[in-house]
């Protein structure tokens, strides 16, 4: 039997622009040009659609990045 599976890549990225919305553009231009030229992407994973969206670092993501930095250093 063939099964469907639905496939999500998440990941983050800090990209240095003057607004949001160009970060978002660069993201989104490297993110589809690498896909396009990823023949298994394309292909075998059929991949469909990329979305994403920016904001600024709040307090609790410097939180978090700091126990991830406390971690690695133990």
């Amino acid at each position: 039997m063939k099964y469907k599976v639905h496939w999500i890549i998440d990941g983050m990225m800090e990209v240095e622009a003057s607004s949001k919305e160009d970060a978002e553009n660069i993201l989104r231009e490297n993110l589809e040009e690498y896909v396009k030229n990823s023949d298994q992407l394309m292909n075998k994973f059929i991949a469909k659609s990329i979305q994403g969206t920016g904001y600024a670092a709040g307090t609790e993501e410097v939180k978090d990045d700091q126990k991830s930095d406390d971690k690695k250093n133990t």
